[in-house]
């Protein structure tokens, strides 16, 4: 079995989810995206499994600050290239239990994926 674990280490619901893995005894890997990058490969797969729509984070700061060209009209190819090149757009977290992908936590969800 293997579980890795996605986003930025200084977010706080990546912080909760590393916390609830580690008090779980669960053994995971941290991918954090700006130390660690992001590819397009991962993008894609992530995608596949949870759509684009989920994984792009509206409500962040860095979406607010995209041009409104950034912004208009996206598509799955637009937003997979725009989480490409931002990738703290991306919802967090994403989490990769033995290939099936979940995003979000809640203690709940992982007591479901555990």
């Amino acid at each position: 079995m293997s579980t890795t674990l996605y986003g930025i280490a200084n977010c706080d619901t990546i912080k909760k989810a590393k916390k609830w893995l580690t008090e779980h005894d669960i053994p995971f890997t941290f991918h954090d995206y700006r130390k660690d990058g992001i590819t397009a490969e991962f993008l894609d797969d992530a995608e596949k499994a949870l759509g684009w729509e989920v994984m792009l984070n509206k409500r962040g700061t860095t979406y607010r600050q995209l041009t409104e060209e950034e912004k208009a009209d996206i598509t799955r190819d637009k937003a997979l290239a725009l989480l490409l090149t931002y990738p703290a757009m991306v919802k967090r977290p994403i989490l990769n239990k033995d290939g099936e992908y979940h995003i979000g936590f809640k203690p709940a969800q992982y007591e479901e994926i555990f």
